[in-house]
């Protein structure tokens, strides 16, 4: 079955010009956040930035994969009749994996802040990296 990226399986990869645009631009603004950062708090505030980065981006990865699974299987059930019933996903097993996608991130925080001692604000200034990447996107469009 072919995918609106052209290839076969699951349409995992939509090529939404928004949302890679969004992607582009969070990674860009982490990094000048990140260069800021290094600038204004040395060192320890750069890599609490990237640290926040890799937060929001582990965050965003679990939605949107969250998201697509709920969409094709959405899908498949809408075309397939049987084959789409038989696959029907459980509603325990999402759960779960919900639970344990946000349980990792909380680790994953907690490693950061307790263990590796990285700069607590510079977490939420590169956590907030996505935020300035929607702004600048919604700014860019209201322009033109």
């Amino acid at each position: 079955m072919a995918n609106e990226t052209g290839g076969a399986g699951r349409a995992s990869q939509p090529s939404d010009p928004v949302l890679r645009r969004l992607e582009r631009n969070a990674v860009l603004a982490c990094a000048a956040l990140a260069a800021g950062g290094l600038a204004l708090g040395g060192v320890g505030a750069a890599l609490g930035v990237l640290g926040g980065g890799v937060l929001v981006g582990a965050s965003y990865w679990a939605i949107k994969s969250s998201i697509v699974r709920l969409a094709d299987a959405i899908a498949q059930r809408a075309a397939g009749g049987e084959a789409g019933a038989r696959r029907r996903p459980r509603l325990g097993a999402a759960l779960a994996l919900l639970t344990l996608r946000y349980a990792l991130l909380g680790l994953l925080a907690y490693v950061m802040i307790a263990r590796l001692r990285l700069h607590p604000v510079g977490l939420i200034v590169g956590a907030s990296s996505v935020v300035a990447a929607a702004a600048i996107d919604a700014l860019r469009t209201t322009r033109t």
